[in-house]
């Protein structure tokens, strides 16, 4: 069996879930979910506690944790990765940073099977976090390497252009001053949904089956500004 405890503070919201992987049976995920802006550091760690008495474990009986790594909410992430790092530390287990893009693509998929999407959040500043994700195996595979960007040259892949491509994430609200020729190729944006803890939980357990996890100390939240993979995108179309 396979106990994994993640919590994130990324966006405005907080949430904190537990996964349990038992060999042969569909994993079990307990979460909690809430709008608290401003409440992280309050609220975080009661969600932890919350989700592990639902279960019926203490935290001794963990195997790893997880936390939203970024890109997000500067505060948020540093908050998130302090308590994961705390926690990872005094149990003696591996901590699991995920990226809080290829879990709001998991959520798309796991919702409502979309399987080829961009996920995008508001990075303020007139600029957008974001990446460009495919569904191999139930699972979101990177297309584009996550950066930030102005809304105004985003752009898709080109040799998967003509697919049935979803945005999803708050970057989405700065729509009109996204490309045309990106709005021609999307069939729908989502903008009011929020990285999630359980997603975390259910990309961190892959990770941890196949040996990965950093000792606490060494983890670090991933402020994302580079934007080297999304001028390279771009070039291509020029040429």
């Amino acid at each position: 069996m396979t106990l994994i405890v993640a919590l994130d503070a990324s966006s405005s919201a907080c949430s904190a879930a537990l996964l349990r992987r038992i060999d042969g049976q569909p994993d079990e995920v307990l979460a909690r979910f809430a709008q608290t802006p401003r409440e992280h550091t309050r609220r975080l760690m009661p969600m932890v506690d919350e989700v592990l008495a639902e279960a019926g474990v203490t935290a001794n009986a963990l195997d790893a944790v997880a936390y939203g790594r970024g890109p997000g909410s500067f505060t948020g992430l540093r908050i998130a990765a302090g308590v994961a790092q705390g926690l990872a530390y005094g149990l003696g287990r591996p901590l699991i940073g995920v990226s809080t893009l290829q879990a709001l693509a998991l959520s798309g998929y796991r919702s409502h099977r979309y399987r080829y999407m961009v996920t995008a959040l508001d990075a303020r500043m007139g600029e957008v976090y974001a990446a460009a994700w495919r569904i191999d195996d139930g699972l979101p595979v990177a297309l584009v390497d996550e950066a930030v960007v102005p809304p105004e040259r985003l752009l898709l892949p080109r040799e998967h252009e003509d697919h049935d491509w979803v945005g999803l994430g708050s970057g989405w609200a700065l729509w009109d001053q996204m490309p045309a020729e990106l709005q021609a190729n999307l069939n729908l944006t989502v903008v009011d949904i929020d990285p999630a803890a359980e997603d975390m939980a259910r990309l961190a357990v892959e990770v941890f089956d196949a040996g990965g996890g950093q000792r606490p100390h060494d983890a670090q939240p991933v402020y994302l500004r580079d934007q080297v993979a999304w001028k390279k995108t771009e070039r291509k179309r020029a040429q």
